[in-house]
């Protein structure tokens, strides 16, 4: 008599596939991360003469700028759900409780939500 009894959590190889996709991520995210940095010291370093090049400069700066704290930000949330998995607690849905579905972990690896989460949590920030 076979019990349809859903899963609390991922099995420790499960576990492990994640770990590895999360940390291929994250490989990616700090070259990324550290491409933009030396982009911006870069720049800092350049002595323009001219004021259209200057504003270009500084508006290029800027972009940069911020798609370094993006980065960051990314690398932060993957170290957390690293943290996640070392504690067996990665893919929970912080909201339900309930396992996030594999799919959603592979496009979203450090996500701490599942759909129905997001959904829930979306219409109570809503009131």
């Amino acid at each position: 008599m076979a019990e349809n009894i859903e899963k609390s959590r991922y099995s420790d190889e499960e576990l492990q596939e994640f770990k590895q996709i999360i940390l291929e991520k994250m490989e990616m995210a700090r070259e990324n991360y550290d491409l933009l940095m030396s982009r911006i010291m870069k720049n800092e370093s350049d002595t323009g003469f001219n004021v259209l090049e200057e504003g270009a400069s500084t508006l290029e700066k800027e972009e940069a700028s911020q798609r370094a704290a993006r980065q960051l930000d990314f690398i932060k949330k993957l170290q957390g759900a690293l943290v996640r998995i070392e504690n067996k607690t990665y893919g929970v849905c912080r909201v339900t409780g309930k396992l996030i579905p594999k799919e959603r972990l592979m496009a979203v690896p450090h996500t701490t939500l599942s759909v129905e989460g997001k959904e829930i949590e979306q219409k109570l920030k809503g009131r």
